[in-house]
């Protein structure tokens, strides 16, 4: 199991966001991108998760070329942006029990006891407070069995218990096999995490 970024390139609105990223990780492997704001931070997150297409480059997933064959790729990996992705009609355990699915087997019970959730099981999501809506949103991660996570801010609207929480289901993940492509603010303390950092030499 491998994912690899080879000269990947990015612009918006006709300007250069970065040029020349290149990283490859494998199992138990996490790559922290860092950077100013502006430097392309979640443009990259959002490349490596198709939602953006990149001006130039390759991304491969097991040795195939995701961008232009994504058979392979698809349900392999969970991205959580700056946007949550709940629908706010469905409870919680709904939304959590939604994304699992479409990703495999879920295991909805674990993931609301792990960000402590069960008491919030059966309220919709459009009355969550914002840090209840991260809760959610990262539940859906203990939920998965995506190998490859890509999180953009995911500590942001933690309280300090929950950003350890997080920080300890993340270093389970990626002791089992997974891997992590992440930006944040706060150092999550990896061991043997990669640092990329945009703007510098890119």
């Amino acid at each position: 199991m491998s994912f690899s970024v080879h000269n990947l390139a990015c612009q918006r609105a006709d300007q250069l966001i970065f040029e020349n990223v290149s990283f490859s990780l494998t199992p138990g492997g996490a790559l922290w991108v860092r950077g100013r704001n502006g430097a392309g931070k979640s443009s990259l997150l959002r490349i490596c998760a198709r939602l953006l297409k990149p001006l130039g480059g390759s991304i491969t997933w097991q040795g195939e070329d995701i961008l232009d064959d994504p058979e392979n790729y698809v349900g392999a990996y969970q991205y959580l942006g700056h946007q949550d992705a709940l629908k706010n009609a469905m409870t919680v355990e709904e939304n959590i029990k939604f994304w699992a699915d479409y990703h495999g087997k879920a295991d909805v019970a674990t993931a609301l006891a792990e960000f402590d959730l069960m008491p919030l099981r059966d309220v919709p999501a459009g009355i969550l407070s914002q840090g209840q809506r991260k809760r959610t949103n990262l539940a859906r991660l203990a939920a998965s069995p995506a190998p490859l996570w890509i999180l953009d801010e995911p500590l942001s609207a933690l309280d300090r218990q929950y950003i350890g929480q997080f920080r300890k289901r993340l270093s389970q993940h990626l002791a089992a096999g997974g891997m992590a492509i992440y930006a944040t603010h706060q150092d999550l303390e990896l061991d043997g995490s990669k640092i990329l950092e945009l703007g510098a030499d890119t």
